[in-house]
């Protein structure tokens, strides 16, 4: 079934399914889609990724009749602009684009807020006198200090690096952000499955002993990975790209990897916040071909309790089962796939 009443990214512009299929998603992920439009919404200046990203939703959201497609003109040229990866007309990776574009929107929103701050502090007090010079510079210097915006809102997540000494049984910590998770893939498996296998317990021995401050020299420990803050959003990166040393390039890792629809995430640690939380499915880019130079990106989301297919300018309707045939394939591996590749989670809190 074809769907008629819904507006797509289409693909004009060479190689851009691993854009489109990316904004497609993230068109569909709520809280980012009212964010990027109350942006729009706000007197700009200058042009930047963010507003050509704000005018391309605003098209998707107030096309008069929902039908057809709409071509991301204005968001590629001003992609090629900004960064040479993306300036030709070869096959990119979805991931690799959503990362950049998730860190340039927050860079510009932190940039924006920045500026702001100052142009408000020179309004209101104009030039600092000497007496006030000190207290300027401190002000200033904690300001350069990084703000969240709601690109961290929604997005970010915290995860711990808990290394424990088999010696003392001191336990240190390091806390690391990220905007999505990549993780390993095996075959006939599950998302479950992989997170766990992301947090599985590696122990440090012979050369690659840890150094104990408490115990001061190299012992032998326990290392994991936790996650400590879960995100609004989970973006769930697939590594499905694996360089092949025999045959000098990578190759696509087809394995079938069960996604379901819900999730709730149980690796975290001790501290963590928010410890069940639920997420459902919201969309899913999917690498269709057999590597990352070759092939093609497609989307599936989910709008008002529907599941969509997004193909360039075809979208279909289609039932929750037929996302299994996404998820991968049980056997022959350097055969060609379609298969989940970014998932996106939507916390229900």
């Amino acid at each position: 079934m074809t769907v008629r009443n819904i507006a797509s990214i289409c693909n004009m512009f060479g190689n851009t399914c691993y854009c489109n299929s990316v904004l497609q998603a993230l068109y569909f992920c709520r809280p980012f889609r009212e964010n990027v439009l109350a942006y729009k919404a706000q007197q700009k200046k200058k042009e930047n990724l963010l507003t050509c990203l704000a005018d391309l939703f605003h098209s998707i959201a107030t096309q008069k009749k929902k039908v057809g497609v709409i071509p991301p003109k204005k968001f590629i040229s001003r992609l090629r602009k900004e960064n040479d990866l993306f300036d030709n007309y070869m096959q990119q990776d979805a991931h690799e684009f959503l990362n950049y574009l998730l860190n340039t929107v927050a860079d510009i929103l932190q940039e924006e807020k920045k500026q702001e701050k100052q142009n408000g502090r020179l309004k209101n007090n104009g030039p600092p006198a000497d007496a006030e010079m000190a207290t300027t510079t401190a002000t200033a210097a904690a300001e350069n200090k990084t703000e969240p915006t709601w690109v961290h809102d929604i997005f970010q997540g915290t995860l711990t690096n808990e290394t424990r000494c088999l010696n003392c049984e001191t336990v240190s910590s390091k806390d690391e952000d990220f905007l999505d998770l990549s993780v390993d893939v095996e075959q006939n498996t599950s998302i479950t499955h992989c997170l766990r296998d992301f947090s599985n317990t590696e122990t440090l021995c012979s050369e690659y002993k840890y150094y104990c401050e408490m115990c001061c020299s190299k012992q032998e420990a326990q290392k994991r990975m936790c996650v400590k803050k879960l995100p609004m959003i989970l973006a769930l990166h697939l590594k499905r790209f694996k360089y092949m040393e025999q045959l000098h390039r990578y190759t696509k890792l087809s394995y079938r990897v069960v996604f379901p629809l819900e999730l709730r995430l149980f690796n975290t640690s001790g501290d963590a916040v928010n410890l069940d939380r639920m997420y459902d499915l919201v969309a899913v880019v999917v690498h269709c071909g057999s590597g990352p130079n070759r092939g093609h990106y497609i989307t599936i989301v989910k709008s008002h309790g529907f599941w969509l297919l997004f193909d360039d300018d075809i979208v279909e309707k289609i039932d929750a089962h037929a996302i299994e045939e996404f998820y991968g394939l049980t056997s022959d591996i350097s055969k060609n796939s379609e298969s989940g590749y970014i998932l996106f989670y939507q916390s229900r809190e």
